[in-house]
């Protein structure tokens, strides 16, 4: 940056209000590319912005401290849009109740599946315990996921990253593996997102459907309980 140019910036990037601007522009840049793909899997928004802000970052070398301190009031909007699932839920609330025995079934099974299938496949490559650890809670939320991964004695951060890969990886190929496997049934896919990929599939099938989008946030929600009590059941045998 010349001289005139760089003090502008050291001016607008003390500002709170140039980060939440930045992520704002960000994501709106990103969900108006999806719209022109006709929603593509591989054109994920929250990928698409995070990547913008990234090299935003960088290029500006701004530290992530400084970028939150600007851009937290989106993290804290994170409770309130997670609260509003409930909205969906209530419109579709006579198809919920038809399939709560069907939920049940498929929530044990795909918990204990996305946690044991990626702790197996690392163990058989020798992984250690602490990537175990971490490895264990990736389909639950990030927040969920860090506290799990530090009472198994995993890394936090490390988890964290694991959640926001696994959300990404799923957001992609649920729709073409779903349209692969002829599961024509929106609740059973919004589910299977929601159990696999937490917030961000949850995210992409409130993008297909509204009814997809309800079952995954029961999904989520549900998920991120249950693993929480077997991860409390796996340290209290191991203890």
């Amino acid at each position: 940056m010349n001289a005139p140019v760089s003090q502008i910036w050291v001016y607008l990037s003390a500002s709170p209000l140039t980060w939440l601007t930045a992520t704002l522009v960000a994501y709106v840049a990103a969900d108006a590319f999806a719209a022109r793909v006709n929603r593509h899997p591989l054109a994920n928004t929250v990928v698409i912005a995070a990547a913008l802000l990234a090299g935003l970052l960088l290029a500006t070398g701004t530290p992530y401290a400084a970028y939150f301190d600007g851009a937290q009031f989106v993290h804290f909007l994170l409770g309130p849009a997670t609260v509003a699932l409930a909205v969906p839920l209530w419109r579709n609330i006579a198809v919920v109740r038809r399939s709560l025995a069907a939920m049940a079934v498929a929530l044990v099974a795909g918990s204990v599946t996305a946690a044991a299938s990626a702790v197996a496949i690392a163990w058989l490559f020798g992984a250690p315990r602490e990537i175990l650890a971490s490895l264990a809670p990736k389909s639950v939320t990030a927040p969920i996921a860090m506290e799990l991964a530090k009472s198994l004695g995993g890394i936090p951060a490390l988890a964290a990253v694991l959640v926001i890969a696994t959300g990404i990886t799923g957001a992609i190929i649920v729709t073409p593996l779903m349209n692969a496997l002829k599961i024509r049934n929106y609740a059973a896919r919004g589910f299977a997102a929601g159990v696999a990929s937490h917030g961000i599939g949850t995210a992409r099938a409130f993008q297909v459907s509204e009814l997809a989008g309800t079952f995954a946030g029961i999904a989520m929600g549900l998920n991120g309980a249950l693993t929480s009590l077997l991860v409390l059941l796996w340290l209290a045998f191991a203890g």
